[in-house]
């Protein structure tokens, strides 16, 4: 694996801040909106701490240097990478890190939404090069981002939520079909198990439908999960932490499509976002402690974004799905919900790094010989 350079960077030696490299873009459906929530990173990283370093891979795995086009009003520190590693054109990612980690204190911050990012892949490399980065580590990051296993753990765990069959690509047939009604009926919502960003997301309200939810959700992976159709509100809590994970206040999404899909998360901003939810104190209690309780039932740590339905007068709150690298543009819910809590942007990421740190150094102790 190699690094592409699109420019030779001096590096001042004398600079003694953390370098921050910020990993962005992926093969996944996802790509775009990684773009945009490293540029917003970067954008708010405290230039006096932090060396910020991008580092991009293109929709094809490359791996590369961005130019100052790539990232929406970003860019790249000219400060940030030492000449000698790019003279030659290219860098392995293994040697471009390691180097970045001579210099001084290191810190990886990977903002990789969806498959190969999100579900322990890069999580499992930056393991292998013993380096900390933000967020869940490799058995979390890969159990949250399947819908089916974490579902499976949520059960385990006696967390509510809504119900559901999952299902194998290869197993689809007018049979399992017709099993899947009589267990869910109509309508459901259709998903990709390892997907995000309600990227192919349908909702069915017949079997024709059902069938071409499911071939859409087959086309981003083997394992679907059909839910039966809430008729709820949106409730979005923010995790933060390792050992001692805490809440954020509650947010409320109202959608302005059927749901709150890609269009309303990234584009559109057409979705209403109450922040705090319209709940009493005893209902924000409850659905911070669940949200709590399955952090904890996947074993995640540094960050998460837990999302539930809420059944005012039927089942209460069922848990929907986490999301351990959660959107950081500007429209999105994790850091608005910090913010409103009284975790500023900044220092949201200043305290995922010393979290990073704190795990890193626990891991090191946990496998010292």
């Amino acid at each position: 694996m190699t690094l592409v350079a699109s420019t030779v960077l001096p590096m001042d030696t004398t600079d003694r801040r953390t370098t921050l490299v910020v990993i962005f873009g992926g093969q996944s459906a996802e790509h775009d909106v990684s773009c945009v929530t490293a540029a917003h990173v970067l954008r708010a990283a405290n230039a006096k701490t932090y060396r910020t370093v991008p580092v991009g891979i293109a929709r094809d795995g490359s791996w590369h240097l961005p130019d100052m086009s790539e990232l929406p009003n970003g860019g790249i520190d000219p400060a940030s990478v030492p000449t000698h590693l790019l003279a030659a054109g290219t860098v392995t990612t293994s040697t471009v890190l390691s180097l970045l980690a001579e210099t001084g204190p290191i810190v990886v911050m990977p903002l990789l939404h969806g498959p190969l990012g999100e579900d322990g892949t890069i999580q499992g490399l930056l393991e292998m090069l013993d380096l900390p980065y933000v967020g869940s580590a490799v058995l979390a990051s890969a159990v949250a981002m399947d819908k089916g296993v974490s579902k499976s753990l949520f059960a385990k765990a006696g967390i509510p939520q809504a119900r559901h069959v999952t299902l194998r690509e290869d197993t689809v047939t007018p049979d399992s079909l017709n099993d899947v009604v009589l267990s869910l009926g109509f309508p459901m919502f259709v998903k990709p198990a390892n997907m995000g960003s309600s990227v192919g997301v349908s909702k069915a309200h017949d079997l024709h439908e059902l069938q071409q939810a499911v071939d859409l959700a087959a086309t981003y992976d083997q394992w679907i999960v059909c839910e039966e159709a809430i008729s709820g509100r949106e409730i979005e809590v923010a995790v933060i932490g390792n050992r001692a994970p805490r809440a954020s206040v509650a947010g409320e999404i109202t959608p302005g499509n059927d749901f709150y899909d890609y269009e309303d998360k990234y584009v559109t901003d057409a979705a209403t976002l109450n922040i705090p939810a319209r709940l009493t104190p005893e209902q924000s209690d409850t659905v911070r402690s669940l949200a709590i309780a399955a952090y904890d039932a996947l074993h995640c740590e540094g960050m998460a974004r837990v999302d539930f339905f809420f059944e005012e007068n039927g089942r209460g709150f069922l848990c929907n799905e986490i999301n351990t690298i959660p959107g950081f543009t500007p429209i999105s819910m994790y850091p608005k919900l910090w913010a409103a809590t009284g975790l500023s942007y900044p220092d949201l990421i200043d305290e995922l790094i010393v979290h990073s740190l704190e795990r890193h150094a626990r891991r090191k102790r946990n496998t010292a010989h």
